[in-house]
């Protein structure tokens, strides 16, 4: 029997709905990788409350999150999906790789010195600090190969590599050392009003961001006022017409096609008619979602019911590399 490579992967649970950027940038390549990878997929909710959060909004956040996953193809008979605080295992493996993470080492990660110059110290977590070796620890505990993650996260994959043989190296073979999967560059998508940053939940205004449980009309809007250019040429070019290439970007992994056929098709148009062939692809591919979703949510209990089956799933995994890095280690072992 073929043994397949072990993934994981995750995102927070940190707004109502994930958005565009988040299903063409992983769900979409997650749901192709459950099929040739024994595949973990966990909304990560210990790392959203790195900052503040509303304790009911954050239930209710973890499950929209996890019902989208499921709607979007993460199958979980085929998959592991869980929620994170459903296995202790992550915060117990956290603590002891935070024992032989320099602090030299994790004050250079690069998102942590963003975003801590932003806020300030004083409203910079030591969570926020600890943030990168907590991501290790999810990946090491389910002897992880692969990672898919997006450039942004490539630095906190290096440290995990680097823990696991660093631990490795003191205490014996112990973790497997995972690959980075840097996901596809053609699946980054950036935000309809400001076409120069990624799209994202953080951005200051929610008119460039689609997401997927939006209301169809709602999307249309968004759509037909998204930033462009003057020249009314539907053609592709990154640095010089970024408004117009993300666009085409999105109809491409939407809808299957290559740019250049879809440059094709709309030569000698406008982008009022381009624009209009966009809200069909992303409406049709978002209807179906929002519908399973919708209905998941509306029947909290089976989706807790599910999330469970498979946290002991994950648990199990986990809790077998944890009592082997705890003994490894040296920590003596209660009595049973």
């Amino acid at each position: 029997m073929t043994t397949l490579p072990r993934l994981y992967s995750g995102m927070q649970p940190s707004a109502d709905s994930l958005h565009l950027g988040n299903y063409i940038g992983a769900l979409l390549q997650w749901k192709e990788l459950q099929s040739t990878h024994d595949a973990f997929f966990s909304v990560v909710d210990l790392h959203a409350i790195t900052v503040a959060q509303d304790p009911a909004e954050l239930r209710e956040k973890t499950r929209r999150t996890a019902a989208q996953y499921i709607a979007a193809g993460i199958d979980p008979s085929a998959s592991t999906l869980y929620v994170q605080s459903h296995v202790p295992a992550h915060a117990q493996l956290a603590w002891i790789l935070n024992t032989i993470t320099g602090f030299g080492e994790a004050s250079r990660m690069t998102q942590f010195k963003d975003k801590s110059a932003k806020q300030g110290a004083e409203a910079t977590s030591v969570g926020l600090f600890a943030y990168p070796v907590l991501m290790a620890a999810d990946i090491l505990l389910f002897d992880a190969e692969v990672v898919p993650v997006g450039d942004d996260q490539r630095q906190h994959v290096e440290l995990t590599r680097d823990l696991a043989e660093r631990f490795n190296g003191r205490f014996g073979p112990t973790f497997v050392v995972p690959q980075a999967m840097i996901l596809k560059d053609s699946a980054r998508i950036y935000d309809l009003q400001n076409p120069e940053s990624k799209m994202s939940k953080s951005a200051e205004s929610g008119a460039g961001i689609i997401w997927m449980l939006d209301e169809p009309e709602v999307t249309r809007k968004k759509i037909m006022r998204a930033v462009t250019d003057t020249d009314g040429v539907v053609s592709f070019d990154r640095a010089g017409k970024p408004g117009i290439s993300n666009l085409l970007s999105i109809y491409s992994a939407l809808s299957g096609r290559t740019i250049e056929s879809i440059e094709v098709e709309y030569e000698g148009k406008g982008y009022g008619d381009f624009k209009k062939g966009l809200v069909e692809v992303v409406v049709e591919e978002f209807a179906p979602v929002r519908k399973r979703a919708l209905d998941l949510l509306a029947d909290p209990g089976e989706l807790d019911r599910i999330l469970a089956t498979n946290a002991q799933r994950a648990s199990e995994v986990a809790e077998g590399t944890l009592e082997k890095a705890y003994d490894r280690i040296g920590l003596l072992r209660r009595a049973r």
